[in-house]
């Protein structure tokens, strides 16, 4: 390890470079449950692209793996160590380097804070509309790696619709640029987009290039209270399919909806068994929340709650917000991360339910119903070893739920270390084979945050 640690003191500022096991055991993993992380070598802190393409240089003189790191507040092992790695944390590269309103773009460094850089926009009349829930903390680099949605896809979709171009250092320490500044571009292969969600695997990302949107009205919302989740959902469905693009679209079921009350006393009956949320920024929010609240209603609505301004939606939408943290207070969670059509959704929550049943577990679940986004959080004694083990199996048979309805093991947390294993289900033989080609044209020595994703 001491060549290692001097040869990349010769590039690095000394600080730069962590050995302290306390501190690299600090960053060895990241939120997710139930992934291993090894014991790095070396934790790393560059904060100019030479220094990265320094490091990239000395990992492939060496032999030594990389694994690059954001906020590290990714649920899928993804930014998790391995054994001899060097830690690669970005979080000093965190300057937004250009806003230009003109052409609706911003420059930024992959340790930019979500929400710093929706603030900075936002002083120019314009938004960064992908929002993860962890968005006052994850980095912009992190959602790229990971291709992070949020709680406004089903209106302006996720991360990798946003990302223009990237400058991106690849294994051996060359310095890639992809895509393109301009709003149309079509030339060659479409590398931009086949980083953007690649977690590491296949370049490390130095710099973004992002599309902007003109920061809309502000939004308001309802929530209605439902007397089964396939009520709410057939609300959800015919909402769509009534041509309505709400803001925001979020359901939550009455294991969730119980441990919010529980949590936060909101006065929810208990006869609720599933909450609806419905938002818009039209300019004209009300005549589409009353049209959305018909609608909930004749699907079976007991109540529909309109918003009268902004300050009373997001005392609506605090429930759906406090969620986890409802659920965390229920022993220790792990959340999942299975998208479905959106047809299909009340098949998916119900079947959950059937699985937390048999499993004996609790199971809450809540979904960004417009895009069929499910996050089902398994509630288990992580010092019981019997629960554990069922809590295991019941997160593999909420995946091979969502496969069998047509949907993906992954909606927008990534594969990582987590869902690795089912990724070869979901691609198939060949699909699987041509990505592993692809990660060896980028990464022929593997040494790229090995043993994740493929």
């Amino acid at each position: 390890m001491s060549d290692l640690v001097d040869l990349l003191r010769e590039g690095l500022p000394e600080a730069a470079v962590v050995v302290d096991p306390d501190v690299t055991a600090a960053y060895r993993q990241d939120m997710a449950g139930f992934c291993e992380s090894g014991a790095p070598a070396v934790l790393v802190f560059p904060d100019t692209v030479e220094q990265v393409r320094h490091v990239l240089r000395c990992a492939t003189a060496l032999r030594v793996p990389v694994v690059p790191q954001g906020a590290r507040t990714g649920l899928s092992g993804a930014a998790n160590a391995v054994d001899g790695c060097i830690l690669l944390s970005l979080v000093r590269m965190n300057r937004i380097l250009e806003i230009d309103p003109v052409n609706r773009i911003a420059v930024v460094e992959p340790g930019v804070v979500n929400a710093e850089l929706s603030r900075a926009a936002g002083a120019h009349g314009l938004t960064y509309p992908p929002d993860p829930s962890s968005w006052e903390s994850c980095t912009i680099g992190g959602n790229i790696g990971t291709a992070s949605g949020g709680l406004c896809c089903v209106k302006y979709g996720t991360t990798s619709e946003y990302v223009l171009g990237l400058d991106v250092v690849l294994a051996d320490g060359e310095l890639l640029r992809t895509g393109r500044r301009t709003a149309k571009g079509v030339a060659g292969y479409d590398l931009t987009r086949l980083l953007v969600g690649s977690e590491g695997t296949l370049g490390v990302v130095v710099g973004a290039t992002l599309a902007l949107r003109p920061t809309p009205p502000p939004q308001l919302a309802l929530a209605a209270e439902f007397p089964s989740t396939e009520a709410a959902c057939a609300a959800v469905c015919a909402v769509m399919e009534a041509g309505y693009t709400p803001s925001l679209m979020e359901l939550m079921d009455t294991v969730s909806v119980r441990a919010v009350n529980a949590l936060a006393q909101m006065g929810l009956p208990d006869s609720t068994a599933a909450l609806l949320l419905i938002a818009f920024d039209t300019l004209d929010p009300v005549a589409d929340l009353a049209a959305a609240g018909e609608i909930c209603t004749a699907h079976g609505a007991t109540e529909v709650v309109p918003a009268a301004d902004s300050a009373e939606s997001e005392l609506l939408l605090q429930a759906r917000r406090l969620s986890l943290t409802a659920m965390d207070r229920l022993g220790t969670t792990m959340v999942d991360d299975v998208a479905v059509p959106r047809s299909a959704l009340a098949a998916m929550i119900s079947g959950v339910a059937g699985i937390a049943e048999r499993f004996d577990l609790t199971i809450g679940v809540v979904a960004h119903a417009g895009d069929g986004n499910t996050h089902p959080v398994v509630v288990f004694d992580a010092d019981d070893p019997d629960e554990t083990a069922r809590a295991r199996e019941s997160f593999d048979a909420i995946m091979a739920l969502g496969l069998d309805l047509g949907g993906t093991i992954t909606g927008e947390h990534g594969v990582g270390l987590l869902k690795r294993d089912w990724l070869a289900r979901e691609l198939g033989p060949v699909g699987l084979e041509l990505q592993r080609r692809v990660k060896a044209a980028f990464d022929p020595l593997g040494l790229l945050n090995p043993g994740k994703v493929l």
